[in-house]
């Protein structure tokens, strides 16, 4: 149970975070009207900052020479990405992505990262934490405040767990290999739910491979788990593991097309269809 509750209050303790800040966000923007105001280290950052369905964006070339004088920042316009560099942190932004990379972490962004008038505007709840920065809200003046941390997030080869990349990956493929980003992270969402849950294995191998109720997932009866994965699962994956969720209580899925009276469809609460998968509580 070591490795489930360490894993539980990892992943809990970035969904509150995205929660607390986004109804922060929401609140400021939604019930007050006010623009937001961004701090860093109490200094008001002078910068472009946007707000996108209700996300607060910041310029990431500006946030990012803020967050550290010394950091290079490069861009190519064949890719349309910013690359940010510095002693602490490697890091590319994207036009159109949905993550950010940095020090091999990948960073999501339900609202994509986007460009305007030549410059690239990204979450600043992703920008703060690529650069290991603590950042909180003040209801009193509608800010978010940033405090610089060691300068760049911990490495994704420390941070993500080999066997734990290895194995989502693969059932994220199988599962949903030819779906959207989306649906391959909620499919990753329902393998990371049941190993929080009392009711299932606590280890992501143990899940996939269950069978004290039957075989829980066909990949592994039809040997498709042990399919390499294409990068976007890869991706998939670590999104799930970096603890982002669609939602934190799906725990089952099944492609209505092909399975349109199972007993998950009867006996289940549906969420939402993502692609081509209906997924239950």
């Amino acid at each position: 149970m070591k490795r489930k509750d360490g894993f539980l209050k990892k992943a809990l303790s970035f969904v509150l975070l995205f929660s607390l800040l986004a109804c922060a966000l929401a609140f400021s923007v939604n019930a007050t009207g006010q623009s937001v105001g961004v701090f860093i280290d109490n200094s008001q950052f002078n910068g472009n900052v946007t707000i996108k369905d209700n996300t607060t964006f910041v310029g990431v070339r500006k946030f990012a020479t803020s967050m550290d004088s010394s950091a290079k920042v490069t861009y190519n316009y064949s890719t349309r990405t910013l690359t940010i560099q510095s002693s602490k942190l490697y890091m590319t932004v994207t036009d159109g992505a949905n993550y950010v990379v940095a020090n091999g972490r990948y960073l999501y962004t339900p609202t994509p990262i986007y460009m305007r008038y030549g410059i690239m505007y990204a979450p600043v709840l992703i920008m703060a934490k690529a650069f290991d920065a603590k950042i909180s809200w003040s209801n009193y003046n509608s800010s978010f405040y940033i405090t610089r941390g060691s300068g760049g997030i911990l490495s994704g080869d420390k941070f993500y767990r080999s066997d734990e990349v290895y194995w989502l990956s693969r059932i994220i493929n199988a599962e949903s290999g030819g779906e959207i980003l989306k649906g391959k992270i909620a499919v990753g969402n329902v393998i990371l739910n049941r190993v929080r849950s009392s009711y299932f294995p606590n280890t992501i191998y143990g899940v996939i491979f269950d069978k004290k109720n039957g075989t829980q997932f066909s990949p592994t009866a039809n040997g498709m788990i042990y399919k390499a994965p294409n990068a976007q699962s890869i991706i998939a994956a670590k999104i799930c593991l970096e603890g982002y969720s669609i939602n934190t209580g799906i725990l089952y899925f099944v492609n209505p097309s092909i399975v349109p009276h199972c007993w998950v469809c009867q006996n289940r609460r549906l969420y939402a269809q993502i692609g081509n998968h209906a997924f239950y509580y």
